[in-house]
């Protein structure tokens, strides 16, 4: 179990130092074991605020300006019942009027389902997280206009997003933008993690990628799609068929041989980035089509395994392409090709509120969206469910749907494009949510001093609920 404290070091009194080992990471727990009277202890408050003036955080808070876990002791493989916390420093400057303002903390919270899982003993993390690549963040400065510069650096970036992995220490992970898969591998293999990688093919250099800890899961099915084959762009999607992996060859892990998997299981893990134009929803909707039929087909040449879906659909929440994920069958001639996606929502507003519009497709675009056979209804067999709008959210993170408001920001931007989607095999136990809407407004723009990346990870704990 990994667990951090920020305790500091008091200028008087006795300090005692322990460590904790945290499969491959070492955090520090600093405690006192004289307790100093009243009088003492208010002297020393004075100059622990003094010294903290920068970050006016309260002492009684407890935080520093690292990441922090709250642990509470975990039941599934590698997930940890964690709240991360990233307080934001006030500037040096004080404004009267600013106070509340300066003690602004960048929290991200747990969302808890209503349903007892106490019974379930089989439960993994799932994380899902476009980390920007570097050579998209460098071609479109403009999205970034109000970022400073360090803040794109890929050095810093990465560090900022491994410890943030490190924090939620999931099973599994769909990174979507990867363009460096040595550089980040590198770390990760040190932190336990296998992956594979598929770049995106034409001229662009990123793509995806999926790692697992190597303890916890054995790789024993890859494939992957490039959807230019089938003429749909240069984008690109993974799918991997996992085993869970039995306790007796996982003796290092700090966990019970309870928490491990109790029968023999395996799980499907998909990986997308979806065409960002919002003009082709044609091509939107035939990579999300080809993709759930290759999923479906490899679970079930697999016993009709639990399939998990990740990635950055680039489509809003009740869009058609979200509609056709959710619902399984869409007629695409019931909405216009431009407008697939939700993106162009100005677009959408006109042509609703000014004037009836039905826009036709074209047999070359509903070929595309539908297959070879040209179709207008499009169906998938996949019972999916969206892990986030299952749970309730918190307030200024949800949608009246409940799925996030927000899981990416940019000068052109704000919004959510990315889910993890799972099928009726697994049940989501809890979600971490985003940051409230307000906050992340305060930011101005991602990345930032604390984010790693323009868009936010999806964490989720999934239960095996079959049996």
């Amino acid at each position: 179990m990994r667990m951090a404290t920020a305790a500091s070091k008091r200028e008087r009194g006795t300090e005692a130092q322990g460590r904790m080992s945290t499969g491959g990471v070492n955090r520090h727990i600093y405690f006192s074991e004289d307790a100093p009277d009243e009088s003492e202890h208010q002297s020393k408050s004075r100059v622990v605020k003094k010294k903290r003036k920068r970050s006016r955080v309260s002492e009684t808070l407890n935080i520093s300006t690292e990441p922090q876990i709250i642990p509470s002791p975990p039941n599934h493989f590698g997930a940890l019942r964690a709240s991360t916390c990233y307080p934001h420093k006030a500037k040096q400057k004080r404004r009267k009027s600013s106070s509340n303002s300066c003690k602004v903390e960048l929290q991200r919270q747990w969302a808890h389902s209503s349903r007892d899982f106490s019974g379930y003993e089989d439960k993994l993390l799932v994380v899902s997280y476009n980390i920007l690549g570097v050579d998209n963040a460098s071609k479109h400065p403009d999205l970034y206009s109000r970022v400073p510069s360090k803040f794109l650096e890929w050095k810093r970036r990465k560090r900022l997003i491994c410890q943030e992995i490190r924090l939620y220490d999931a099973g599994l992970i769909c990174f979507q933008e990867v363009d460096l898969f040595d550089d980040l591998a590198g770390v990760l293999r040190n932190d336990g993690y296998d992956g594979i990688f598929k770049g995106r093919t034409g001229e662009a250099v990123d793509g995806c990628a999926i790692f697992w800890k190597h303890q916890q899961f054995s790789l024993v099915h890859e494939e992957s799609i490039e959807f230019k084959t089938f003429g749909l762009r240069d984008n690109v999607a993974q799918l991997c068929v996992l085993k869970v992996n039995q306790t007796e060859e996982n003796t290092n892990l700090p966990l019970k041989p309870s928490t491990y998997c109790s029968q023999d299981r395996h799980v499907l893990i998909g990986n997308i980035h979806v065409l960002f134009n919002p003009n082709r929803g044609d091509v939107k909707l035939g990579q999300i089509r080809l993709f759930l039929e290759k999923a479906y087909n490899l679970s079930e040449q697999w016993g009709g395994i639990p399939v998990i879906l990740g990635g950055d659909l680039n489509s809003l929440p009740q869009s058609a392409a979200y509609q056709f994920l959710a619902s399984s069958q869409l007629d695409v001639q019931l909405h216009d090709r431009r407008n697939i996606s939700g993106q162009m929502i100005g677009r959408q507003f006109i042509a609703k509120h000014c004037r009836p519009f039905i826009y036709k497709w074209t047999l070359e675009e509903l070929k595309l969206a539908a297959g070879n056979h040209g179709v207008s209804t499009l169906s998938h067999q996949l019972n999916l469910s969206s892990a986030y709008a299952a749970i309730q959210g918190i307030s200024g993170c949800r949608d009246k749907f409940g799925e996030p408001i927000a899981t990416t920001y940019h000068s052109s931007f704000m919004g959510t494009v990315d889910y993890i989607w799972h099928t009726k095999e697994l049940a989501p136990v809890r979600v971490l949510e985003t940051l409230p809407i307000d906050i992340l407004r305060k930011t101005r723009g991602l990345p930032s001093k604390r984010w790693g990346s323009d868009h936010l990870a999806l964490v989720c704990e999934l239960a095996f609920v079959d049996g």
